[in-house]
């Protein structure tokens, strides 16, 4: 309260102070002063510079021109700035004023309005000079009520008040004055309101194609008292002077429906301000977050091509469409993909974001993402307007922080990003075995994050059930064998998958059990051969998918789902994570050599008794120990750990 007292004694001076000293200036020089200072308020208000320019970016601008939102983005300022200094005009503001630079265009239609006799609202939205536009009304010899809401500053309240009363026009206050405002209604009388910027109590419509709040009150009462409403838009041509667009008079359809005439009524009306703004947008005010209301919300994931990357950031995904569907908002998702012009451009786009702070440097971003990334995937990335981005992958967690910046959309990432700060991103999920540093925005889990939940592998099993692929009715226990590929120091070869075949058949006879097998992508073609000459005629094996001759993508999952026991190989952190959230027994076969980080995630699962590891030759012991043992199934709570962080951000 101090801190807004304190302001408002210095706003009150301020005001007096600039108006004394702009009635001995000239006004195109007041008004040079006024671009000036829009300049300044440009330069040191980045948080709302940030808004402004990825609104602009989403509505108004190509989005191909990294400069254009830049542009008009600075323009909007100046006009701001512009409009600031033109209300220490208002003293000096009279008939004679208006009569030399203000032009009003269709003009005949105030008339119009008049003759119905039941009232005229003249609706404007927060663009152009609103305080100009009260006089404006004011003075063209009819009577004008304004309608208001009173700031947080009650001096300075008071001093514009005192000044739009000496130009002629009357006020009513928002607060108590709604029975006024239907009597100056019922008087064919006019008033001034305004129709964006609804907040949590307006009414959702279209806004340059994506769900906004817009405030309802010239709309219900048009449709309740049959008032006019004659939507009005400024925009200032050179200097002081300005042309007044005035629409034709806006007449309310009804039906049987009021709600459906108050939205459908408000989207007429909202249609014909986006007309206006799309030809003068430096003169709306951008800085405020024009969707935060909206019910829907876009969701993209941006990818670099691995499978396993792409799950983790789906699993992600559809943590995020849970949270927000709780609330009653719709997701859109989307894919995007990432594909850099050269093999050092990731690296480069790294240390370019790396220096690039979270409100600076809007456009010039694009250029260089432009530069980095081959031109279907710019052009590809470029046509989304998120208001959430997820990826997985060091390499590309660049092109996150950028776009999320110029969107100014939340940003999720999978993995630790590549020499970025975590502080960059509004959440960082990262694997146990990435060795994360404490932060604010982290959450650590177990493994990869990913899809499996109940419904995910009752959908695949049934969609697997119903493919062809099963050769005959299963019988249990079932075994769910799935089989990678190599990596950078992990080879598969012949010798170890003919073990393993002897190991998993030896378990199916002992156990009267069926086989479900699948190979993965990475597989090579010795082990595939291999696969195919031990399982392809054995009775017991009532799936065998060979992944690169046929990628059904209920394969997995339908194994997942309806297998007892799974065996995977264990080079694929993403594939030993997927087995274990299905909450099955898994073992992983120890086989060749892994990398430091693959050997870390096995510790830790293996220690927390998520997965036995098992050397081949081991196998067929213990699938039949752990079955006749039945032990407790134990699993991670990282989609719990997840859902509690996304609650934070969304």
């Amino acid at each position: 309260m101090k801190q807004n007292l304190i302001a408002d004694y210095l706003s009150c001076i301020l005001f007096r102070v600039v108006s004394f000293f702009t009635f001995f200036l000239p006004l195109n020089f007041s008004l040079f002063l006024g671009r000036r200072l829009g300049d300044l308020i440009y330069l040191f208000d980045r948080r709302h510079r940030a808004v402004a320019y990825a609104n602009i970016r989403k509505t108004v601008s190509d989005n191909l021109d990294c400069a254009s939102s830049a542009r008009i983005t600075r323009r909007a300022y100046q006009a701001f700035g512009q409009n600031l200094m033109e209300i220490s005009f208002l003293p000096r503001v009279n008939k004679r004023y208006l009569q030399k630079y203000i032009h009003i265009e269709n003009k005949d239609c105030i008339q119009e309005a008049f003759n119905r006799g039941k009232g005229v609202i003249f609706l404007i939205v927060h663009e152009g000079n609103w305080e100009l536009s009260n006089i404006i009304c004011a003075n063209l010899g009819f009577p004008f009520i304004l309608f208001v809401r009173d700031q947080g500053f009650p001096r300075l309240n008071a001093l514009l008040n005192a000044y739009r009363l000496k130009q002629g026009a009357k006020i009513i206050h928002k607060d108590t004055g709604i029975r006024q405002l239907v009597e100056v209604l019922k008087s064919n009388q006019s008033i001034g309101m305004t129709t964006d910027q609804g907040g949590k109590n307006g009414q959702l419509v279209n806004f340059f194609g994506k769900e906004a709040s817009m405030s309802t009150g010239a709309v219900r009462l048009a449709l309740k008292y049959d008032c006019a409403i004659i939507p009005v838009f400024y925009t200032r041509v050179r200097g002081p002077y300005t042309k007044v667009i005035l629409d034709q008079v806006f007449t309310v359809t009804r039906s049987a429906d009021p709600q459906n005439d108050l939205r459908l009524n408000l989207q007429r009306l909202i249609s014909i301000y986006e007309k206006y703004i799309r030809q003068y947008p430096h003169e709306y005010l951008w800085t405020y977050k024009i969707y935060k209301y909206g019910k829907e919300r876009e969701v993209l994931i941006i990818t670099d091509s691995k499978t396993g990357h792409l799950r983790q950031s789906e699993g992600a995904a559809k943590l995020i469409s849970r949270k927000l569907a709780d609330r009653g908002i719709k997701t859109h998702l989307f894919v995007g993909e990432v594909k850099f012009r050269r093999p050092l451009s990731g690296l480069i786009l790294s240390w370019v974001a790396g220096f690039s702070g979270k409100y600076r440097g809007q456009g010039g971003s694009l250029r260089y993402l432009r530069y980095a990334l081959t031109s279907e995937s710019w052009r590809s990335l470029m046509s989304f307007k998120p208001d959430i981005i997820i990826s997985a992958g060091g390499a590309i967690s660049a092109v996150n922080y950028l776009l999320a910046k110029e969107n100014q959309a939340k940003s999720v990432v999978l993995m630790r990003p590549a020499n970025l700060s975590l502080k960059k991103f509004n959440l960082a999920i990262i694997p146990r075995h990435d060795q994360p540093v404490s932060g604010s925005n982290l959450v650590i889990t177990e493994g990869a994050l990913n899809l499996i939940d109940a419904d995910y592998l009752s959908q695949k099993t049934k969609g697997l059930e119903q493919s062809g692929l099963i050769k005959s009715p299963l019988i249990h226990p079932c075994i769910g064998v799935l089989i990678g590929g190599n990596s950078k120091r992990f080879f598969l070869g012949s010798e170890q998958i003919l073990a393993l075949a002897k190991e998993i058949k030896k378990s199916a006879e002992g156990l009267n059990a069926d086989i479900l097998i699948s190979t993965s992508r990475r597989s090579t073609g010795e082990v595939e051969e291999v696969i195919k000459n031990e399982f392809s005629n054995y009775a017991r094996c009532k799936l065998l998918v060979i992944a690169r001759q046929n990628n059904n993508p209920d394969v997995v999952g339908g194994i997942l789902g309806l297998s007892n026991i799974i065996v995977t190989s264990p080079e694929s952190i993403s594939m030993i994570s997927e087995a274990v959230c299905a909450k099955k027994y898994v073992i992983v076969f120890n086989s060749g050599k892994l990398s430091a980080k693959h050997q870390r995630f096995l510790k830790n699962y293996q220690n927390k008794k998520y997965i036995y590891v098992k050397q081949t030759e081991d196998l067929a012991g213990f699938i039949k120990e752990i079955w006749q043992n039945h032990p407790e199934v134990n699993f991670p709570e990282d989609n719990l750990r997840v859902s509690a962080a996304l609650d934070k951000i969304l």
